[in-house]
């Protein structure tokens, strides 16, 4: 199926995802088990996480991949980061990107629960830099409940990224609302799973894509899994 995850702690011991190597190589497998063959791991790019140190997270995904490999896990690992979509976020850019890939998308977050009313001049800050932010999980962010958020930020330039889970109730009932709207607006470029655990990971993660197309239908699920992340990944603009 070719699936690729933009959002997922799968790389152990620098932030609140994978505790161990034994965790990575449980929720890779996982993964592959649900069609993903690439991953660009997204540890949080925080001053409160070792992760915060980029030579630390490649020297982790590199010890990772070659962990998979050592498995027999076909699955193909890539450099990303989780970055706090926050005021001062366009100038921590300056210090060095931690883009996607091969760059141009970096994957940001809003706050869970806090306002965030500088939205568009952030996207349209972030634009002039040469970045195209990919706004993780909104239905889970509070200024996403606002009427009509998500489709402005979507027309400043941002892209939004489904956090899969939330389709089937993982964070509870005002997100998989969320989620499901903005699904039905046809508001995401792409749909990730932000895992962080591999307890049950198979079981929800294949039934948040079982769920994704049925609401969805099959081209739409296969451009927001595989099409639009692929791309993102290669660094090319979105259709």
């Amino acid at each position: 199926m070719n699936y690729v995850d933009l959002h997922c702690h799968l790389l152990w011991g620098i932030d609140d995802g994978a505790k161990t190597e034994a965790d990575s190589l449980a929720m890779a497998r996982a993964l592959v088990a649900c069609g993903f063959t690439d991953v660009a791991c997204s540890p949080h790019a925080r001053i409160e996480y070792p992760s915060h140190d980029v030579s630390a997270c490649d020297r982790r995904r590199g010890e990772v991949q070659e962990a998979l490999e050592r498995e027999g896990i076909a699955l193909r690992l890539h450099p990303n980061a989780e970055n706090v979509l926050d005021p001062e976020l366009p100038a921590r850019l300056e210090a060095g990107k931690r883009t996607i890939g091969t760059g141009g998308y970096l994957l940001a977050e809003a706050p869970y629960f806090a306002a965030l009313p500088q939205l568009t001049d952030l996207i349209f800050r972030l634009k002039l830099k040469g970045v195209t932010p990919l706004i993780a999980h909104p239905e889970r962010c509070k200024e996403f409940e606002r009427a009509g958020r998500a489709a402005e930020a979507v027309r400043a330039g941002a892209r939004l990224q489904l956090d899969i889970g939330a389709l089937i109730g993982r964070y509870g009932r005002t997100p998989k609302k969320l989620a499901r709207s903005f699904l039905e607006e046809g508001l995401y470029s792409v749909a990730s799973t932000d895992l962080h655990s591999p307890t049950d990971a198979a079981r929800w993660v294949g039934e948040s894509i079982a769920e994704l197309r049925k609401l969805a239908g099959e081209a739409a699920s296969k451009r927001m899994l595989s099409t639009s992340p692929g791309a993102i990944l290669r660094g090319e603009p979105l259709e």
